[in-house]
């Protein structure tokens, strides 16, 4: 008995066991790299973790925004503080004593 099947190609059982195969190897990886694979899943859940870490900063910054707000309408010591240290304001009759910085002294020390 002779078999009917030309030498060199496979039967249709195999060749239908490689389409299959084939198919299944396209959807697992349309599952991982596709554009809602699990790759794309990840990037997404780390993407929304840094966000709401910036959400929780940004609230904290506003927050100190608001207690400055508050502590400008109501609190005067907190305005003369201001006026002193960023603006370089002094009281009437006060006087004001600059002394260098030691790193300037050592500096001098050397020139001499």
């Amino acid at each position: 008995m002779t078999s009917s099947r030309k030498p060199g190609f496979p039967d249709r059982k195999n060749l239908l066991t490689i389409c299959l195969l084939v198919v299944i190897l396209l959807m697992f990886a349309y599952a991982v790299f596709g554009s809602r694979g699990v790759l794309r899943i990840f990037q997404a859940e780390k993407q929304k973790q840094e966000l709401q870490q910036q959400l929780v900063d940004l609230q904290q910054q506003q927050q100190q925004l608001r207690n400055e707000i508050e502590r400008l309408q109501k609190d005067k010591t907190y305005w003369e503080q201001l006026a002193r240290t960023k603006l370089g304001m002094v009281r009437e009759g006060e006087l004001i004593y600059h002394l260098p910085d030691r790193a300037d002294d050592d500096v001098e020390e050397k020139r001499q």
